[in-house]
């Protein structure tokens, strides 16, 4: 992983030391680009279902084979989903036998979430009164 992309990823230097996230810092163009690859991944309903799926079984971990009956989609389609969200660095997997099981990769989703994270000392700007107020 290059330094940009730990960067885009809420590290500097290799470690999950927290850098400026996406709220403290303007993202560069190639920041952007790669933070933009996790979020298409996230970005389909059956990708975010799977990733759903995934990261709340007991466990931590679910076969394929548990994954494929929930949706109306063929066993290739599941697959191809299932890649793309490896591809994004959000799960992983492993053979066995002639089952895969995936699990998910918090260290990713801890980095969003970090990214996405206002700090607690930032305070909003005012805005007049907020919708729906009444008088």
């Amino acid at each position: 992983m290059s330094k940009q992309e730990l960067v885009v990823l809420g590290r500097t230097d290799g470690t999950d030391a927290c850098c400026p996230g996406l709220l403290t810092a303007p993202l560069d163009e190639e920041q952007a680009v790669d933070l933009a690859k996790v979020f298409k991944a996230l970005g389909d309903p059956v990708r975010l279902r799977l990733l759903s799926m995934i990261a709340s079984k007991a466990g931590g971990e679910v076969c394929v084979c548990d994954l494929t009956p929930a949706f109306d989609l063929s066993q290739p389609t599941i697959s191809h989903h299932l890649k793309l969200l490896r591809q994004a660095g959000l799960i992983d997997c492993e053979r066995r036998g002639t089952w895969v099981y995936y699990w998910l990769l918090p260290e990713m989703t801890d980095r969003l979430a970090g990214i996405l994270t206002r700090p607690a000392d930032t305070l909003r700007p005012e805005r007049g009164e907020t919708a729906g107020a009444t008088s």
